[in-house]
């Protein structure tokens, strides 16, 4: 008599029915989350100066930290951080807008000459001609230009005026301009603290790969937030004294803006070219002088990739200058101007957790089956 064959027993997969066990256990605290991170988008218009806050607290931690091992007290110490932050940003402040209000108003003055110029002498050379009986009234715009200057005084009163003419959003404004030093200020106090709190809610199984992770998105933030700011900061500077050098008027305000877009990989460079060399042109009405602007850019490109990002942000971000672009755009549009602010921060540790799951991946039993020694993962790109 033929012994009864034994049916297969059904494999299960360990990592699905883990997944779902998971996913049953804990769908509240899932839920949770997803309800935080909607209030997140809901709340994103009042977010911009605790984000601020947030991001000025983080910069200024180490500091505290130094001084409170030279015998401070925490109070003390971000007294002293808090202080000398501000006062130097208020003194860039005192030194910088007189300067820039100064090229604005020389700027905006110049419009008629350059647009006489450029119907007159630009747009021939180009073979461009305007259509027939058709010219720029270089003259009433000048006329214009120079009575609302005298009326207004200054830039800031001409902002100040139309601001002024709505109230909410004036009120608004002031608000959270108030509001920034006042949160930095306890967040930066009790920094240690709330990481500490954030720290014990984590489970004790997971907390070492967290710990780790924290580790490593800190070095990845520090790199990127502290070193991109010194890079801007110090493009703001070369470009705005090179292209003095080279003559150009309105040098300042092109450096700076230069230096702040710098962030943006290549929108920056590109951007500050055109505009110095579309004020040159318009300036000396040759091109001869576009080579000393030229030169001023192929420099700075230079110095940007070749220095000052090795040397104040290194190679610890690993993320693509498309990926960059990409996150900037997705922020934008997204959550606005909050999800610029935060793009490149998110970009950062999105890329860290990334590789860690890429890790994490190749040595799965799904990537690596079952029956034998795992293959040696492939290299990372």
């Amino acid at each position: 008599m033929a012994e009864p064959t034994e049916l297969p027993t059904p494999k299960t997969d360990p990592v699905g029915t883990e997944a779902v066990t998971l996913l049953r256990q804990n769908w509240g605290w899932l839920a949770a989350g997803a309800v935080v991170l909607v209030l997140l988008y809901l709340l994103g218009p009042i977010l911009t100066p605790f984000l601020f806050s947030a991001g000025l607290a983080y910069l200024g931690d180490p500091l505290v930290d130094r001084l409170e091992r030279l015998r401070l007290s925490r109070t003390l110490g971000v007294a002293v951080v808090f202080l000398g932050f501000f006062g130097l940003l208020v003194t860039a402040l005192v030194l910088m807008v007189p300067m820039l209000e100064e090229q604005i108003v020389t700027f905006a003055q110049n419009i008629p000459e350059w647009l006489k110029w450029l119907q007159d002498v630009g747009l021939p050379r180009l073979g461009v001609h305007l259509p027939h009986g058709m010219r720029l009234d270089a003259t009433s715009l000048r006329n214009a230009i120079t009575h609302n200057l005298t009326e207004a005084g200054d830039i800031a009163t001409t902002v100040l005026s139309r601001v002024g003419e709505n109230t909410p959003l004036l009120i608004g404004f002031l608000a959270n301009l108030l509001l920034v030093p006042v949160v930095t200020f306890y967040l930066l106090r009790d920094w240690d603290r709330l990481v500490a709190r954030i720290d014990q809610l984590i489970p004790l199984r997971l907390r070492p790969r967290a710990e780790a992770l924290a580790r490593e998105t800190d070095g990845v933030l520090s790199a990127l937030i502290r070193g991109q700011l010194l890079v801007m900061a110090a493009l703001a500077v070369y470009y705005s004294v090179a292209l003095t050098l080279a003559g150009l008027k309105v040098a300042l305000l092109i450096g700076v803006v230069t230096g702040l877009v710098s962030f943006i990989p290549y929108l920056g460079f590109i951007s500050g070219l055109l505009a110095a060399c579309i004020a040159m042109v318009v300036q000396t009405q040759e091109l001869s002088p576009l080579l000393w602007v030229a030169l001023v850019f192929g420099v700075g490109q230079v110095l940007e990739s070749a220095v000052l990002t090795p040397m104040l942000v290194g190679d610890r971000i690993g993320l693509h200058p498309v990926a960059v672009i990409f996150a900037i755009l997705a922020g934008g549009q997204l959550f606005g101007f909050v999800g610029v602010l935060v793009a490149l921060p998110t970009g950062a540790v999105l890329a860290v957790l990334l590789r860690h799951a890429r890790q994490s991946w190749l040595r799965s039993p799904l990537y690596v089956g079952t029956g034998g020694p795992p293959p040696a993962p492939p290299p990372a790109p």
